[in-house]
């Protein structure tokens, strides 16, 4: 972060956490309040229609961007970055946090001026604050449901992202992991 600062002095830095997630018709399961004793049925569906949200997440502030595409590829990742620089503010430099996903490596993407990208070690989904994003939404907006079209879960993609989001508070109560808010606290 601070070799970032000193290349762009005249920029205020903020540190944001990239992922991607396929949300579907095969849906999520998860735990419903029963009668003792009982074993609820839930509905699962089988559907293979999929659904690549982008997002990224400010931990200090709360902040979140996103886009819903329908496939995740090098192409696509270098549209997502063009819209999250785009939707940067004029003074900011984003420093962005990424997994090491295929279409992730920063020789094949187009990265923005006002973004410099660093990889996540390999294998270490627990660092990346997106990740517990990913979960709440299936677990609180997406599960137990079923899909009639691509139509439709895309709608409900959208709505639970924004439900999700619409608290910056929130959001950074659950992204502000402990790693993160002492880095921040030893670089100012």
């Amino acid at each position: 972060m601070n070799e970032t600062a000193a290349a762009h002095p005249d920029k205020q830095i903020q540190l944001w956490f990239q992922d991607e997630a396929r949300f579907g018709q095969q849906g999520t399961v998860c735990r419903v309040w029963a009668e003792c004793g009982s074993r609820p049925r839930r509905i699962k569906q089988i559907g293979y229609r999929w659904l690549y949200l982008f997002g990224s997440v400010c931990p200090q502030n709360g902040q979140t961007h996103a886009c819903l595409l329908p496939w995740a590829n090098t192409e696509v990742m270098n549209q997502y970055l063009q819209d999250f620089s785009t939707n940067l503010a004029a003074d900011v430099h984003a420093l962005l946090v990424m997994d090491g996903a295929g279409w992730h490596h920063p020789k094949a993407l187009s990265i923005p001026e006002n973004v410099t990208v660093l990889l996540l070690p390999p294998y270490s989904p627990e660092l990346n604050p997106p990740e517990l994003l990913w979960r709440e939404m299936r677990q609180k907006h997406m599960s137990n449901l079923v899909y009639a079209d691509e139509d439709e879960l895309w709608a409900a993609v959208e709505a639970g992202w924004m439900a999700l989001t619409a608290d910056p508070a929130a959001i950074r109560k659950l992204a502000d992991y402990p790693y993160i808010l002492s880095a921040r606290t030893y670089l100012n």
